[in-house]
């Protein structure tokens, strides 16, 4: 019987797992196997991640407007609760980056969703 290389099909595998551990420090972008654990634990990292982010943005979008609000004489729950009064649908994204960059739009929105 004739010996059989996997010469080919083991090499892509490997090259595809240390093509996804470049860049890791030491042994974990060098050796295969120390390599394959990494990246699995990068991937699951990088998965948790994503959901992370969206969370974190939020809470940023929300100190933006509550520190923005408060120079209104109001504050963020109170903004949002007249806001939903108002049937102003902004959302806070939004809400925030006019708080940035277009003040006078954010107080003019304050003052309407307040009179209502």
């Amino acid at each position: 019987m004739t010996r059989i290389k996997r010469g080919n099909v083991a090499r892509i595998r490997r090259k595809k797992v240390f093509k996804l551990a470049q860049g890791f420090r030491g042994a974990h972008s060098k050796l295969f196997r120390v390599a394959k654990q990494q990246v699995i634990k990068a991937l699951r990292y990088s998965y948790r991640g994503r959901k992370n982010r969206k969370r974190s943005f939020r809470r940023l979008w929300i100190v933006r407007i509550n520190a923005a609000a408060r120079t209104q004489g109001t504050n963020y729950s109170r903004l949002i609760a007249n806001l939903k009064k108002s049937n102003i649908g902004i959302n806070r994204k939004m809400l925030s980056q006019l708080a940035i960059l277009d003040i006078n739009t954010f107080n003019k929105i304050v003052e309407f969703s307040s009179k209502n």
